[in-house]
């Protein structure tokens, strides 16, 4: 075996400034060729939206880490099945949005902690203290398929073509969702008691 040198690393090795670089395609074949450190490109990349998208689903900090968690481990062992031609995202959001109604259905606690940080994913500045708590304890209140799509829609500001694809629905059935969701959202804000 020859010495590569104190300087010289092994041809197929990425160095971690250049990991960094590394597109999700890469990451995924370096990933299938038997690099299992070039998977934690996409969890850096993608973790801090999957949690957004998992807590809007689960209205509960913990259970979306959980979910989270998990969804990075299924897609892990899942890549040798992944479709190239398909961007990585949309493909781990559909294991995420399964892991999260998974998790839903075998706690049935929709009702139980509140969706505590909303704050987090809104925009800076974007409203007032008071509108942002209003939005909270609406959000707390609703279907999580209606918030979900809100959440998609008007924090993420995916298209409604994007939302087809990432929810695996026609884009038809994104509008009435949305539509719905928005008829919930101004029921369970108009609703709400006033402050004196």
């Amino acid at each position: 075996m020859k010495a590569l040198g104190p300087n010289k690393s092994p041809p197929n090795a990425i160095r971690t400034s250049e990991r960094e670089r590394v597109d999700d395609a890469a990451a995924i074949r370096l990933c299938r060729g038997g690099d299992g450190d070039a998977y934690r490109h996409l969890v850096e990349r993608y973790q801090r939206e999957a949690m957004g998208h998992a807590l809007a689903i689960l209205g509960n900090r913990q259970d979306a880490e959980d979910a989270v968690q998990d969804a990075f481990v299924d897609a892990y062992r899942a890549l040798a099945r992944f479709d190239e031609e398909r961007r990585f995202y949309p493909w781990f959001y559909a294991i995420l949005r399964n892991r999260c109604l998974k998790l839903m259905g075998s706690r049935r606690r929709h009702d139980s902690d509140a969706l505590d940080d909303v704050g987090m994913l809104t925009r800076e500045g974007a409203a007032s203290v008071e509108e942002v708590v209003a939005l909270e304890e609406a959000l707390k209140k609703m279907l999580s398929e209606s918030r979900e799509v809100l959440m998609l829609r008007h924090l993420d500001g995916l298209s409604y073509k994007e939302l087809a694809e990432r929810l695996g629905i026609p884009i038809g059935t994104v509008m009435s969702r949305l539509f719905r969701a928005r008829t919930e959202l101004r029921a369970v804000l108009t609703t709400r008691p006033k402050k004196p």
